[in-house]
């Protein structure tokens, strides 16, 4: 039983991390702002952020908490990719394209 729960608590963390890599790709190519939620992400980031941090205070860090950083990170990646694509909405906007 106890290894089909690391299995799961890795799961998770696992297929978020396949899944991002197709958000970045998504925002990176789509050069717009428009469809993306950056309170959503903002949520995200905030909840991997508290994840860890419990993790790290209350002593249970173990290696599946470096899959929540590798997600983590990729969550600022996409977040970084709607901020310059919203200065790109607005450039378009302000040139009248």
């Amino acid at each position: 039983m106890e290894t089909l729960a690391k299995i799961l608590a890795a799961a998770m963390p696992i297929c978020f991390g396949v899944s991002w890599p197709f958000s970045i790709v998504r925002s990176w190519r789509a050069r717009t702002a428009q469809g993306k939620s950056p309170i959503f992400l903002g949520f995200l980031i905030v909840g991997y952020i508290c994840g860890i941090l419990a993790t790290v205070i209350g002593g249970t860090f173990t290696w599946i908490q470096y899959l929540y950083i590798a997600d983590l990170v990729m969550v600022l990646i996409d977040f970084s990719i709607y901020l310059r694509n919203r200065k790109l909405d607005r450039e378009r906007k302000a040139s009248g394209k």
